[in-house]
This record gives structure tokens, sequence and C-alpha cells, in this order.
């Protein structure tokens, strides 16, 4: 027992005695993005550019942006700092191979010595799919797992106008194969944004149902990597803030689109949620929800939304107190007579936003019928081939994964 002065009153406070520690798991944690956050920031854009030596610019981005100007307004920052630029702005939702093979062959006349990658994950990913062919050459096969590029790689900055992703904050580029549809997680530290503008203004104009499904998408991000086997203190860190961050924001951006303070947190919360992926990788809702996407073109973030409850669920034996924290986090408490365990409360918590979301709420929804036992089964096989799905704090196999599938249903 020792005593601690508050003023004129000296208390007794309890310290506990050395005892013993449990130990801390080893870790390599590389920071590599420069963040550049706050309403107006874009306006940064060109010299941020002439800070990393840039001249020619290729500006990726998606037709949407395109329409409503948005593009345009970051070509004209880079133009009024005397930079050159060529926009490609073609990138579709969740882009192929083929889309990444487009967007290199559009861009290796122009010869650009920095990339700006201005959209959402989509855009961004294409961009560093690009980054990897422009300079390593081959093909976006080439660079499925991590370190597989030899040769250096261009400067690029992140333009996020979506809060989902955190694509900005990682190494990863994650590309759909033009055949099969399933996704692959091409990475290199080299391919790392060297800066991240986070300006909420370009949030302002997404869609309903684009907030809602990144904004879930965000949270699961910061879920899943608080509890992966990779778990660390500094992955913990960020994922908890993060989800601080967007569980108590999404509620306020549903309702006021066009608060800047809410669209700040969810942009920041996404941003710090792809940090803590970047250090400690994601789990079992990622795993399966890959396959939805292959099998139906379901949206990834109503994919993760849907399958993040269960997913909590079939975790709980394993990481109960860390379930607790981030129940606690959120302010979700039980009160007296509450039966339910932590994990339960966090997933129902995580339900309830998703359903005030007016996101599909089962994969018949999403589908328009009920999925047979075949499709189940071949949703679960794809699944277990999934990498995300190794980090899972319980093991998943595929009746686990069969099992996940039909809660869904």
């Amino acid at each position: 027992m020792q005593t601690a002065t508050t003023g004129k009153k000296t208390e007794s406070v309890a310290i506990p005695e050395p005892g013993g520690l449990a130990a801390l798991p080893p870790f390599d944690f590389q920071p590599r993005t420069r963040v550049i956050f706050g309403a107006g920031s874009l306006a940064s854009l060109g010299s941020v550019v002439q800070d990393l030596g840039g001249r020619r610019v290729l500006l990726v981005t998606d037709p949407g942006l395109k329409q409503i100007g948005v593009s345009e307004a970051a070509a004209e920052v880079l133009r009024a700092a005397g930079i050159a630029v060529h926009v490609f702005d073609q990138v579709p939702q969740n882009p192929t191979t083929a889309d990444v093979d487009r967007c290199t062959e559009f861009a290796r006349p122009w010869k650009a010595d920095l990339l700006v990658g201005l959209g959402g994950g989509s855009s961004l990913d294409c961009a560093k799919g690009a980054n990897f062919l422009l300079t390593n050459g081959g093909r976006m096969h080439d660079y499925r797992g991590t370190g597989k590029a030899t040769k250096p790689m261009l400067p690029m900055i992140a333009v996020p106008t979506t809060s989902g992703t955190g694509s900005e904050a990682q190494s990863y580029a994650v590309i759909a194969d033009a055949e099969t549809h399933m996704k692959m997680a091409c990475g290199d530290p080299k391919a790392t944004c060297r800066v991240a503008i986070l300006d909420p203004e370009l949030t302002v104009t997404m869609p309903e149902f684009v907030t809602a499904a990144t904004g879930i998408d965000a949270m699961t991000h910061a879920l899943e990597s608080y509890v992966t086997t990779r778990r660390n203190p500094i992955s913990q860190m960020y994922a908890r803030q993060a989800w601080e961050l967007l569980s108590g924001a999404f509620p306020a951006v549903l309702n006021q689109p066009g608060s800047i303070e809410a669209r700040g947190r969810m942009q920041l919360g996404a941003f710090l949620a792809g940090m803590a992926i970047e250090t400690s990788m994601l789990g079992a809702a990622h795993a399966a929800a890959n396959p939805l996407t292959a099998q139906f073109g379901t949206v990834h973030g109503v994919a993760v939304g849907l399958l993040m409850p269960p997913v909590i669920r079939w975790n709980a034996s394993a990481v109960p107190d860390l379930y607790r924290d981030l129940a606690r986090t959120a302010g979700w408490v039980k009160v007296a007579g509450d039966s339910r365990s932590d994990a339960e409360v966090l997933a129902d918590g995580f339900t309830e936003l998703r359903q005030r979301s007016r996101l599909p709420g089962t994969l018949t929804e999403v589908n328009g019928s009920r999925p047979d036992n075949a499709v189940i089964e071949k949703l679960a096989a794809d699944a277990v081939n999934q990498w995300t799905g190794t980090f899972n704090p319980r093991r998943m196999d595929r009746t686990a994964f069969v099992r996940l599938s039909r809660e869904i249903l």
C-alpha cells in the first residue's frame, strides 16, 4: 500500500505487487505513411506531390467521382501547382486483374513519376496494382502474397473518398482474379502509400448505401484486427481507437450525413483500422466474405456485415476478455438481469448498427433466393483457402465455415 497526495488530502492507493506478467508477443511495426487530416485538406495535394518530387502524376479514380467533379477538382489542384496530370477514371467496384491491366496500359506511355489514388478502396487498390506492373512488370498473380516486388516502386498518395477499406494505410492491393473473381492480396512494403490525405469533406457526397456499407466494413476491420492471433499492443491500440471512433460516429453519420464532424471521425477511424490490419491482419468474417462476393457479387461491406455477428459468437470462447473490452469501448454494457455474455452484447450491438443502416440482414435477402447445400459447401471450401482465416483466434475448418454460412441464411 502506498500513499498519494491530491491537494491537501492524502489517500491510500492500492498498487499491485509485482507478479507474473504475460509475455508480450513479438512484432515488427514499420509505419510508412504520413497522414494529413482535416476538412479542406485536398488543397494540400499539390504541395505534397512537390515535396515528393513528382512532376508527372497518374491520377486513378472512378466514373462516379468524375461525374460529380471530384476528380477534376483534384486534377485542378495539381495543375495549379505546375504538375502535369493524366487521369484514369474507369475503376469499377471490386477491380479485377483485367482492370489493373487496363489502367497499366493507359498509364504506360505517360511515364508517370508519382501516382495518386482518389476514391474508395477500389481506386486505391487499382492504383497500387498498376504500380506493381508499371515498375516490376509481369501480371498481378506474380505478386500474390507478400514481398514479391524486386524493384523500386513509384511513390503514391492516397486520397480516400469513403470511410471503409483503410487501403490508404496498408501495403496490400486486394485485386480479384478476372476469371475466378476470388480476391488476391498482393502486398509489398514498397507499395505502401507515402501520404494519406484524409479530407472528410470528400466523403459527404457518398450515397447512403455507400456510407452504410463502407462504415460497416471499417467496423469489421477494427473488430477482427483487435482479436487475431497476430494481435499485439500496437495493433490493438489502433483497433480500439478505431472502434471507439467508428461505433460512436456511425449512427450520427446515418442521421446527419452532412456532419463534417461525424464524417471526420468515420474517415479517421477507417484509417486507424487499416493501420491495425497492416499490423495484425483479419479473421474469419473476411475469409468467408470473399467467396460471397465471388459467388453472388455481394458488396463487400454487406458480406462482412452479415458474417461479423456469428463470427463474434464463434470466437467468444477464445477471446472473451477482448470482446468485453470492445463492448465497453462502444459503451454497450449489460443492465441488471441481463444474462448475455459480453460477446453476445457485442454481436447484438453490431447487429443493431447494421439494422440502422438498412443493409440486408440475410444471405437469402442478398441473393434473392435461399442458396442450396451445394452452394453452401462451395462457399465453405473457398473460405478455407482464404489467407485471412488463418489468423482467426479460434480455428476455422470447412465444417465451421459451413455452419457460419448457414447462420446467415
